[in-house]
């Protein structure tokens, strides 16, 4: 595992996202009141973006067709998506956050 710097903490304001790109994934990290999440950056109902979508506590509602997924957990709430998106571990290192990349994602 490797880990992918994404931003200064003091850069990445709350209530935002960054999209990264690593090895042909895209990820969306967001940032939730300090707390940073990162779900693969691709809706599973049609695979446009999430990173633009809106987050509604710690659920994105993606900004094509309304489908809702929960940043922690990947699940899909709501439809048109039934399938969750893949999750990302995150941290906080040297003032940077950053997502954990293995060769297996």
């Amino acid at each position: 595992m490797k880990w992918i710097d994404v931003a200064k903490v003091d850069e990445f304001e709350s209530g935002t996202a960054r999209s990264i790109t690593v090895e042909d994934t895209k990820i969306a990290v967001f940032n939730v009141n300090g707390e940073f999440y990162a779900i693969e950056d691709a809706c599973t109902h049609d695979f446009e973006t999430l990173s633009g979508g809106e987050v509604d506590g710690y659920d994105v509602i993606c900004p094509w067709h309304g489908a809702r997924f929960d940043l922690k957990t990947g699940e899909a709430l709501a439809a048109p998506a039934y399938d969750p998106v893949a999750t990302f571990s995150t941290r906080m290192e040297d003032g940077i956050v950053q997502v954990a990349w293995t060769e297996d994602d």
